[in-house]
């Protein structure tokens, strides 16, 4: 994906959605209609952290280029220079891949 053009605000932050995979274990290709939504992404751009009370920002826990798990409805999904992205807040976020 080229480098995108979009700035999140707050404490959101735009994936790029990881497809689902086509087969399964057993081979068996799965039609469009079987496969679920993705739930798994990288990281593409982050907000610069949500406005605390004291007035000071806080620090996001994922950054740039980290792949996210994240809840299967969450986010709203937007096109961008004609790729499918989506855009969560950091709470909606279940947990960073580390590999």
């Amino acid at each position: 994906m080229a480098k995108i053009k979009i700035r999140p605000l707050d404490d959101r932050v735009v994936v790029e959605p990881v497809e689902a995979e086509q087969t399964t274990a057993g081979g068996i290709v799965l039609p469009d209609s079987a496969k679920e939504k993705p739930q798994r992404g990288k990281v593409l751009a982050v907000g610069p952290g949500r406005m605390l009370d004291s007035g000071q920002r806080g620090e996001l826990s994922v950054s740039v280029g980290d792949e996210v798990i994240y809840g299967k409805y969450g986010g709203t999904d937007i096109e961008i220079n004609g790729d499918d992205v989506k855009i969560l807040r950091e709470s909606d976020i279940l947990a960073k891949v580390v590999s």
